[in-house]
């Protein structure tokens, strides 16, 4: 399911999978696969992997498909694991990490669910 509002192309600092979560990458224009949860969250890539130096489309709003690296309940604030899937979000006392959206879906590790992408930060 996608029902996306905003998708921007921007260029693979390297691969990323699919149905990943990305932050801003080195350069402007660039995009990383999300490697913790205090990265610069910023959208969700589609069924395209895109290599080093590839156009990627990077969906910025709207409902998207996003595989999940972990269980998820509906409603969830979600945040990326270190592989780029959407986990749920549970800073520390006193840690901000940064959250990519509202999950929609009930789902586990592995299954692609869908979340509303709401950038922020969530303070524990």
């Amino acid at each position: 399911m996608k029902n996306n509002g905003l998708d921007k192309t921007y260029t693979a600092d390297a691969a990323i999978g699919k149905y990943r979560i990305v932050k801003f990458g080195a350069a402007d224009g660039g995009v990383a696969q999300a490697a913790a949860a205090t990265d610069l969250l910023i959208g969700v890539t589609g069924r395209v992997a895109p290599v080093l130096g590839e156009r990627v489309d990077v969906s910025r709003s709207g409902i998207l498909e996003v595989e999940y690296g972990g269980a998820v309940t509906r409603g969830d604030l979600l945040t990326s694991d270190a592989s780029g899937r959407a986990i749920v979000a549970a800073p520390a006392a006193g840690a901000n990490v940064r959250t990519i959206g509202v999950a929609e879906v009930s789902g586990v590790l592995g299954d692609i669910g869908s979340l509303l992408v709401v950038p922020g930060v969530m303070q524990g």
